[in-house]
């Protein structure tokens, strides 16, 4: 396209746009802008400017796409704001737009993703996502980095928080500061991440010399108010509590001690929780949640480096790239 083209449709005048892709002073920044922008989505060659924008537009789109199915990530809010913010700013840093975009279960997603605007390539937070929920993906002919999820089969680079270890590492600790037998708060909702979860619970369970047979498993609603109602039947039922929990997640841990707080026991001198993730909410129950702490930040700016890797090198071998995570002990254990 050509500049006096590009007048033409963005309804300015030669001279604005010829101001605008020159870096010279008469035109406002937001006019600037959205030439540069437009320009660039219509293939401007800028090859013959001497404009210091050679350096700075913007190389190209990535759209992150967040999956719903059953809801768990609305009621999470907190921990995936995190993993956007890390995101975005590599996408800033690196000079790529980013765009943002939420896809439900019962939508047509095919349909969905042909009428998205165009980007260069996709972050998808597939937290809640089923191997079968990848089909529609895979029929796209753009780079994907796929975020909080693993499958075998998956054709995608992957980036996750190593769950086993972080499962194994919390069990771990509180059998060793116990000595007991201990508790699983399990999310009712199956998740890869919360499988993996219960790997490592069963395999600190195993290498500590209990059988994982004679743990008491309770399954809760993976949301505070959906655990601490699950919970609180099961106390009213009979069910009698163990001395130490591992929990899939600090909601379920942080519903399950107000539940507990309710029927007289105390924590953690009757029973003893840790949960994971290490949101806000651990620092303000009370006692204080011990946790696994989770790099979220950290997590969007390994997949934005990722996509924009594969964007710009051209060659991918899809990757399945782990964030570890720390102990951080508190006053619940």
């Amino acid at each position: 396209i050509t500049a006096k083209e590009l007048a033409k449709i963005l309804n300015l005048s030669a001279a604005a746009v010829s101001m605008a892709l020159n870096n010279k002073p008469g035109v406002s920044t937001s006019t600037k802008k959205r030439v540069l922008n437009k320009a660039k989505e219509l293939g401007y060659d800028f090859s013959k400017l001497n404009s210091s924008y050679k350096t700075n537009l913007e190389k190209g789109s990535i759209t992150f796409i967040i999956y719903k199915k059953h809801g768990t990530i609305i009621e999470n809010p907190a921990f995936f704001s995190h993993i956007t913010e890390g995101i975005e700013s590599e996408c800033n840093n690196k000079n790529y737009r980013l765009n943002i975009c939420y896809l439900y279960e019962n939508e047509n997603i095919s349909k969905k993703l042909s009428s998205m605007p165009f980007c260069n390539g996709i972050i998808l937070l597939g937290t809640e996502m089923k191997p079968d929920d990848f089909k529609a993906f895979e029929e796209l002919k753009i780079p994907i980095v796929v975020l909080d999820v693993y499958y075998e089969n998956l054709k995608f680079d992957c980036v996750l928080i190593n769950n086993l270890k972080g499962a194994y590492t919390a069990t771990n600790y509180i059998i060793r500061k116990y000595g007991a037998q201990p508790g699983y708060l399990s999310s009712s909702y199956c998740i890869g991440n919360f499988n993996e979860r219960a790997d490592g619970f069963y395999k600190a369970v195993r290498e500590n010399g209990f059988s994982a047979s004679r743990s008491q498993i309770l399954h809760l609603n993976p949301t505070l108010e959906g655990s601490y109602s699950d919970m609180k039947e099961l106390l009213k039922s009979g069910e009698k509590p163990s001395r130490c929990y591992f929990a899939d997640n600090d909601l379920i841990a942080a519903g399950a001690m107000k539940a507990f707080a309710e029927f007289g026991y105390k924590i953690p001198d009757d029973i003893s929780i840790i949960g994971f993730d290490d949101i806000d909410i651990c620092l303000y129950v009370k006692p204080q949640l011990s946790t696994i702490r989770v790099q979220k930040q950290y997590m969007g700016i390994v997949a934005a480096n990722r996509i924009i890797e594969i964007l710009e090198n051209g060659i991918s071998y899809p990757l399945k790239i782990e964030v570890n995570t720390t102990l951080v002990e508190r006053k619940s254990t």
